[in-house]
C-alpha cells in the first residue's frame, strides 16, 4: 500500500451512496486517505436528497459531480468498495475489494435516505480502523 491509502467508492450512478461514502471518508480521515468515487453509468448530477442528508451531518458534497469508472482509476487505488455495481468493476490483482450492500437512495425521500447515510458512516468508520487511520471528530 502507498503511504497514504487510496480508496475508490463505486456505484452505478455515482450520485448517492458512493458520493456520501466519499464525503464521509474525506471528512473523517482529515485528509489522511486519498478518496475517489465513480460510477459505471454516471448520472447527470448528484442526488439532491443525498446532498441534503450529508449537509445535516455538516458535510457539503454539492460541488461533487458524478464521474465515469475507468480501469485507470481502479488501478490507482488500494481499496475498491462497490455498492451494487455488480461485475462491471474491473478487477486487478493485489487490490482489496469489498461490496457494501446498501439500499439505493435514488428516488427516496430524506426519511429513507438518513438510515442509508448512517449505515455508510458506520462502514466508513470501520474502514478507517482497518486502514489504521484515526477518525477526525468535529
Amino acid at each position: 500500500m502507498s503511504p497514504m491509502p487510496r480508496v475508490l467508492f463505486v456505484c452505478v450512478h455515482n450520485a448517492g451512496r458512493s458520493q456520501m461514502a466519499a464525503g464521509y471518508l474525506s471528512a473523517l480521515s482529515g485528509g489522511a486517505v486519498e478518496v475517489r468515487s465513480a460510477g459505471s453509468l454516471p448520472a447527470e448530477r448528484i442526488n439532491p436528497v443525498a446532498v441534503q442528508a450529508m449537509l445535516e451531518e455538516g458535510i457539503d458534497i454539492r460541488a461533487e459531480r458524478p464521474k465515469v469508472l475507468t480501469a485507470e482509476v481502479v488501478e490507482l487505488c488500494d481499496v475498491v468498495i462497490t455498492m451494487g455495481c455488480g461485475d462491471v468493476c474491473p478487477v486487478f490483482p493485489g487490490k482489496r475489494y469489498e461490496d457494501w450492500v446498501l439500499a439505493d437512495p435514488a428516488g427516496q425521500g430524506i426519511e429513507s435516505v438518513r438510515p442509508i447515510r448512517d449505515q455508510i458512516r458506520a462502514r466508513v468508520l470501520t474502514l478507517l480502523a482497518e486502514l489504521g487511520v484515526e477518525p477526525v471528530t468535529g
